[in-house]
């Protein structure tokens, strides 16, 4: 009887390695690698952003535009023209803007009014605004207005402190909805996008939705700083791809500076336009403005530029940092590589003039 307790209890031990084993000896077991749990801290995870919002909707605003128009069918008697068809004004675009100013200054993108011939401002609150255009920049797409009431500015934040990885607000008027806000990832600090010489244009490159409509509006980290001013970007499917932009807010600052300061944005101005220069160091000319200050000092087509004022250029953001700096009246000397042969010609700086339409 003992003997046989005994089997019994070999074949049970006998029986548990083999199972224990059977995944090895008949490779019919899939095994799942469970990662261990870890507690999460408080401080590494941020599951909502109302505070940041709550921080900046009033200083977004909506911006919508109207153009006038003669086609009303409708005509008046005008003492001196006898009789006139009447204009109406028409709905021509809608886009945000940021308030920059406790005056009243808001900043946005210079293509959203561009053409227009009033401009209505909404709050946050749903209070409408008439506006005054105080100055422009079309080189960075971006405007100036002014509206007369007390407001409260967004704070602006630093370039240098934004890093890829980083959290990023849009938050905007995309489809004249009213104000929206998006979550995104910084993607890029610097991304140039079909860059030439007069293209003033680097973008701070995030996936938070970026929409028709979201034009002029706030990008904020997530202490509610501005860090640029949102572009919307034809796309195929004529929204957001996943792939956003907007002006890096160092860009801003300067012209907000100027633009109040000043009225506008004194660039200075060479009448070349150039691009990047696959085949070694420099820049290549592509164009060249009949009688402009680079036409007149001899620079030529296919020129490659390899030094301004002896300051070295190997990509277009370097041409475009000394250009954009310059100012009217100066005189610049431009090493250029010509079939070859290494010439200077001094190019005498003049002023860049922008129209609204």
């Amino acid at each position: 009887m003992k003997d046989f307790k005994n089997y019994i209890l070999v074949g049970i031990i006998t029986a548990i390695i083999i199972y224990g084993l059977s995944p090895y000896l008949f490779g019919n077991r899939v095994e799942i690698v469970q990662a261990p749990i870890s507690p999460v801290k408080n401080n590494q995870v941020q599951i909502s952003y109302a505070d940041t919002f709550e921080k900046v909707k009033d200083s977004v605003v909506s911006i919508y535009t109207r153009k006038s128009t003669p086609e009303t069918g409708i005509y008046y008697k005008d003492p001196k023209q006898g009789l006139v068809r009447k204009k109406q004004l028409m709905p021509n675009g809608q886009g945000s803007g940021v308030i920059v100013s406790t005056q009243g200054h808001i900043v946005t993108n210079f293509h959203v009014i561009a053409g227009s011939d009033e401009i209505l401002v909404m709050s946050s609150e749903g209070k409408e605004f008439s506006t005054a255009i105080i100055g422009i920049d079309p080189l960075t797409d971006l405007a100036i207005l002014k509206i007369n009431s007390k407001s409260k500015p967004i704070t602006l934040g630093n370039i240098e402190e934004i890093k890829v990885g980083d959290v990023a607000l849009a938050i905007g008027n995309p489809f004249g909805v009213g104000q929206t806000i998006t979550l995104g990832i910084i993607s890029a600090t610097d991304k140039e996008i079909s860059p030439n010489a007069y293209s003033y244009q680097r973008y701070v490159q995030t996936d938070a939705a970026i929409n028709p409509g979201n034009s002029g509006g706030a990008l904020v980290n997530i202490n509610g700083e501005l860090i640029g001013v949102n572009v919307s970007m034809t796309t195929k499917g004529g929204g957001s791809d996943g792939i956003g932009f907007a002006i890096p807010v160092d860009i801003a600052k300067r012209v907000i500076k100027e633009i109040i300061e000043t009225g506008e944005v004194e660039r200075g101005f060479i009448g070349i336009s150039a691009e990047k220069n696959y085949r070694g160091r420099g820049v290549l000319v592509n164009a060249v403005l009949k009688n402009g200050p680079g036409d007149s000092a001899g620079v030529k087509h296919n020129d490659i530029i390899r030094k301004i004022d002896n300051a070295q250029v190997n990509e277009i953001k370097d041409v475009q940092k000394i250009i954009g700096e310059l100012k009217p009246g100066q005189i610049i000397m431009l090493d250029i590589l010509r079939q070859s042969k290494t010439i200077q010609l001094e190019v005498l700086v003049s002023k860049m003039n922008f129209s609204l339409r």
